[in-house]
């Protein structure tokens, strides 16, 4: 079986090994392939399984790779792969649902204590000699904030949200949630659903945790952003497009909110231009929530977990109702 992975650098700069994958089959992995349908193609040619994270397999693409018969997707969303096109050929499409939440949940608070400490600006300030000219023992260039009694609002409470929630929960905050799908509902003290105007409304931190759907694309936008608190702070951990960049560089800019920490843009690589680089008060980081090596390494063998299932004939995680 020859099998193709697309672009495998993020996942895999080195530290890991492919030994699993290629002890199913013909192995070829490339860095990166250009985002071109004829560069996609002449990478996957002949390839019975192919392997993307990033790198969009589109109709046209699926189309013309006439050996293919699995899609993996080396991610949790799978927006890159046209569902539709693969069903008719009979394709299962598969993503890895679980491997990233501890890690996404980890940055997501990376980014929020650093907004209510600011440990990097006061660990610069000390090393440019701050502290060493204070007339007292202790200073502090921005207001410290306490996260215990605050209202954590979670837009997408699945298996990162409620992650997320567990731990403002230990906290001390109090968590609220929107989801269109409602599962069971946590025992925390204070938790509530809310419809996601009201959420925003009353939260003190918004956290985004919902997968990239054509009905919630931009949902971030000026309108929705002006709902929240100007005391407030968005985080987005999940997909740079739920909201509108140019919008929230002019809520900053304009004190409409607090502040913002983001690890995904609407455009990835961002282009150079990029408002937020210029708005005040917002931490970005450039799409890495996901990539302590634990987590790549869960993602790796569940990627190969799922070739094996497929290959067994009991396909896993599929995405696109091919059994």
């Amino acid at each position: 079986m020859r099998i193709v992975v697309l672009d495998g650098y993020t996942l895999n700069p080195g530290d890991l090994s492919w030994d699993g994958l290629e002890a199913i089959g013909e192995v070829k992995t490339h860095d990166r392939t250009d985002f071109t349908d004829e560069a996609i193609v002449e990478a996957a040619d002949g390839a019975e399984v192919v392997l993307t994270n990033k790198t969009p397999l589109s109709a046209s693409v699926i189309g013309r790779l006439s050996s293919l018969r699995y899609i993996g997707v080396l991610a949790t969303g799978f927006n890159v792969v046209d569902l539709e096109a693969a069903k008719l050929r009979g394709i299962p499409v598969t993503n890895i649902p679980t491997y990233g939440t501890d890690s996404v949940a980890q940055m997501t608070f990376a980014h929020l204590l650093n907004h209510c400490h600011h440990v990097a600006e006061h660990s610069s300030d000390v090393r440019r000699g701050g502290w060493a000219r204070s007339p007292d023992f202790c200073y502090w260039l921005e207001a410290q904030t306490e996260l215990a009694g605050r209202t954590l609002g979670i837009v997408g409470f699945g298996r990162i949200g409620r992650r997320v929630g567990e731990i403002a929960n230990a906290f001390g905050m109090r968590v609220i949630a929107h989801d269109l799908h409602r599962g069971g509902e946590p025992d925390w003290v204070g938790f509530a659903w809310r419809e996601i105007d009201e959420l925003l409304e009353i939260s003190d931190v918004v956290t985004l945790h919902c997968p990239l759907t054509p009905e919630n694309t931009g949902m971030m936008n000026a309108q929705r952003i002006a709902r929240m608190k100007p005391s407030a702070f968005l985080l987005n951990m999940s997909r740079g497009p739920l909201v509108v960049d140019a919008d929230l560089a002019e809520a900053l800019r304009e004190g409409v909110i607090a502040g913002a920490g983001i690890d995904v843009l609407e455009q990835e690589p961002p282009a150079a231009d990029n408002p937020l680089y210029a708005a005040p008060n917002v931490t970005i980081t450039p799409h890495i929530a996901w990539a302590t090596k634990e987590a790549r390494s869960r993602l790796l063998s569940a990627a190969v977990a799922n070739v094996r299932a497929f290959i067994d004939g009991n396909p896993r995680n599929v995405v696109n109702g091919v059994a």
